[in-house]
C-alpha cells in the first residue's frame, strides 16, 4: 500500500477561498502528506512538468487549461484523479468509471475522506486496477454543458458604448479590477473577468497565454525571451508585450 505518510497531492482551483479550505482539509486529514496547491489549470501543468504526484483533485472548469487536460498529464505518470465541479449528479454518470472519485461543490468533508479512504483501498494490496477515464467523452460532456459561444461584447471607450464582434478581438487582457479588450480599432474596457469569458471564447481560437491574458493565436506575432530571460509575446501591429507562463509556452509548441 503507498505510504500515506509520503503521499504527493496536487489540489488545482482557481477559486482562492475553495483552493485553501480544500488544501486545509486535506493536511487536517492527511497531515504526513506533501499537498501542493496551483491557482490554475496552466499552473498545475508547469508544477507536473518537474514534480511526481499520487493523487490530483482537480476542478473541471479552470483558465487556460481545464482539469481534463491537467487530469491527461497526471494519468500519463501514474498518477491518479479526483474531480471537482458544480455539475449536478445527473450529469457525472460519465465520472463513475475510472477516476477515483467526484466531489460536487460545495465540498463537503466526508466526502472528501471518502475520496481520500477509495484512494488508499486502490493503492492498497488487492485493490482494484483503475479503469481507464474517458477524457474524450467528459470533454464531450462539458461541450454539450458549456454556455453559448460569445459573438458581441459591449465595452466603454471614455463616455461611449461600443458594441464589438469577437471575430475583431485580438486579447482580452486583465486591467487591475477590469479586462482590457484588444482590437485594431482600439482598446475598451469592460468588467467581465476572463475567467467568465474563457469558456464562451472557442479554444480553436483563443489561448490563454497567462492567467492575465487570452490571447486569438493568428493575432500572435512572436514569442522570446526578454531581458530578464521571462517568455513574452507581442501581437500583430502592436509594440506591448505580455507574459506568458510556462504552461501556456508548453502548450504553444504542441499546435
Amino acid at each position: 500500500m503507498a505510504d500515506v505518510r509520503a503521499w504527493r497531492l496536487l489540489v488545482a482551483e482557481d477559486e482562492a477561498p475553495q483552493r485553501e479550505a480544500l488544501c486545509a482539509l486535506l493536511r487536517s486529514l492527511r497531515p504526513h502528506a506533501v499537498v501542493q496547491a496551483c491557482e490554475d489549470g496552466l499552473a498545475a501543468l508547469e508544477w507536473l512538468d518537474a514534480n511526481p504526484v499520487d493523487l490530483a483533485l482537480l476542478d473541471i472548469r479552470m483558465p487556460g487549461a481545464s482539469g481534463l487536460e491537467v487530469a491527461e498529464r497526471v494519468l500519463a505518470r501514474g498518477g491518479e484523479v479526483v474531480f471537482t465541479t458544480a455539475f449536478e449528479a445527473h450529469a457525472l454518470r460519465a465520472f463513475e468509471q475510472g477516476a477515483v472519485d467526484y466531489l460536487l461543490k460545495p465540498l463537503q468533508p466526508a466526502r472528501v475522506r471518502e475520496a481520500l479512504e477509495r484512494f488508499e483501498r486502490r493503492r492498497g494490496p488487492g485493490g482494484a486496477f483503475p479503469s481507464p477515464i474517458d477524457l474524450a467523452g467528459l470533454a464531450r460532456l462539458l461541450e454539450s454543458a458549456a454556455p453559448p459561444r460569445l459573438r458581441w461584447i459591449n465595452a466603454s471607450l471614455g463616455d461611449t458604448l461600443r458594441v464589438i464582434a469577437v471575430d475583431d478581438v485580438l486579447a482580452f487582457h486583465a486591467d487591475d479590477k477590469l479586462t482590457r479588450v484588444l482590437t485594431a480599432e482600439g482598446d475598451a474596457l469592460i468588467r467581465a473577468p476572463l475567467k467568465e469569458l474563457a469558456p464562451r471564447l472557442d479554444p480553436v481560437l483563443f489561448w490563454q497565454a497567462h492567467r492575465s491574458l487570452i490571447v486569438r493565436l493568428s493575432a500572435i506575432d512572436r514569442v522570446r525571451k526578454d531581458e530578464l530571460g521571462r517568455h513574452v509575446l507581442t501581437l500583430k501591429g502592436r509594440e506591448a508585450r505580455f507574459a506568458v507562463s510556462q504552461g501556456a509556452l508548453a502548450r504553444l509548441r504542441t499546435l
